[in-house]
């Protein structure tokens, strides 16, 4: 976190194609909402894990969606770290006492939704016992950091989004899931920031 956030830059590259050029105003629309994910680093043995979820199917815009544990900001939230601090340990059990607090990523904004999300970077010291909340994750993606590095991981298709919407869609295939949107773009800049300002591996 020592270099410059590579942001835009690494958003588009896993950025459904055409681009909604909205995601990168800056002017948001009055109307948007600020929302807080959490990407939580801890050990399983010598390796480095940290948790996707899926979304159940309901009636809305990111339904059967992986996304990053987290939600949009309540008024009793003194900040967007406490926002995803708090929502994690909602819906993924994670005692928001025990994570220690990194950083952050690049503000995103997702269009359809009007959700401003703040990636927040934590880590606990030892493998948390995940518990999900059933009404708002249908599973627990327990994902190791470094299958992100691997080539083929990155994939692409077309995904229909709706009656008359297609986009050629960059995505991460992980565990047998498509993720793919702001939570790839967001994976992105993770990747890049992890790679160090001279795109070496940082240790």
């Amino acid at each position: 976190m020592k270099f410059p956030l590579p942001g835009k830059k690494a958003h588009l590259q896993m950025s459904p194609m055409p681009v909604d050029m909205r995601r990168f105003d800056s002017v948001l629309p009055e109307n948007h909402r600020k929302s807080g994910v959490l990407i939580l680093f801890y050990p399983i043995g010598k390796d480095t894990y940290f948790p996707l979820i899926k979304r159940p199917e309901y009636q809305g815009f990111h339904s059967g969606q992986v996304a990053f544990p987290g939600g949009k900001m309540e008024q009793g939230d003194e900040n967007i770290i406490q926002t995803a601090l708090r929502e994690a340990e909602e819906e993924v059990g994670v005692d928001r006492r025990d994570v220690q607090v990194l950083g952050s990523l690049t503000e995103l904004f997702i269009p359809t939704s009007k959700f401003l999300v703040s990636p927040i970077l934590g880590f606990v010291e030892k493998q948390p016992d995940f518990i999900p909340e059933a009404k708002e994750v249908s599973r627990i993606i327990q994902t190791e950091l470094p299958l992100l590095f691997g080539a083929e991981v990155k994939k692409r298709k077309t995904l229909t989004v709706s009656q008359n919407v297609n986009l050629d869609t960059p995505y991460f295939e992980i565990d047998g899931e498509v993720v793919w949107g702001a939570t790839a773009m967001i994976l992105s800049e993770l990747i890049q920031v992890l790679k160090g300002s001279d795109g070496e591996l940082l240790g």
